[in-house]
């Protein structure tokens, strides 16, 4: 089974073939898009790039572009101070399959 680690969104991912992910909002407009990994695990070799690995790529298809995730609320509160705050918050992600680990 291969594995790898990508990059996307100042995040780090560990993924496999067929796998779905919510990542940050994706810039991109096309339906496939191309990371290069940091880490690739196949069995036993493991293979570490400095910083990526150039001959090896991670090919995803992009099944929604822009999707909200769940409401995050954050409330200010000081009592006796009549100072009552309530904040929402709804991140925009995509949510992509990992097609191919090569």
């Amino acid at each position: 089974m291969k594995k790898a680690v990508i990059q996307t969104g100042s995040k780090q991912y560990l993924v496999t073939e067929g796998e779905e992910l919510k990542v940050e909002l994706l810039k991109n407009d096309s339906k496939t898009i191309e990371f290069k990994p940091l880490l690739l695990i196949d069995d036993n070799n493991v293979s570490v790039g400095l910083p990526m690995l150039d001959k090896a790529s991670v090919s995803a298809d992009v099944l929604e572009a822009d999707v909200q995730t769940e409401k995050v609320t954050s409330i200010r509160f000081k009592a006796k101070k009549r100072v009552h705050k309530t904040r929402g918050h709804r991140q925009h992600v995509s949510i992509i399959k990992i097609k191919k680990i090569a």
